[in-house]
């Protein structure tokens, strides 16, 4: 099950990596001085990848757990 908890360790820094990504790139549009509609535009587009990137932390979490009940 060592596998199991390595490759859940794996998928979370994934996942949290494009977290900070998201972050990043939030940070970079509202420090630009962008209009309101042209910054809403730029949250618009980092949604999806932004759950995307929790969705992947949290099933990388639930890898870990299951790794260590099982082992």
């Amino acid at each position: 099950m060592e596998v199991l908890i390595w490759l859940g360790a794996g998928i979370s820094l994934l996942g949290l990596a494009g977290l900070v990504w998201c972050i990043l790139r939030v940070w970079k549009a509202r420090r630009s001085g962008l209009e309101d509609a042209a910054l809403r535009e730029q949250v618009r587009r980092v949604l999806p990848i932004n759950t995307g990137a929790l969705m992947l932390s949290v099933l990388g979490l639930m890898l870990v757990v299951v790794g260590i009940m099982l082992g």
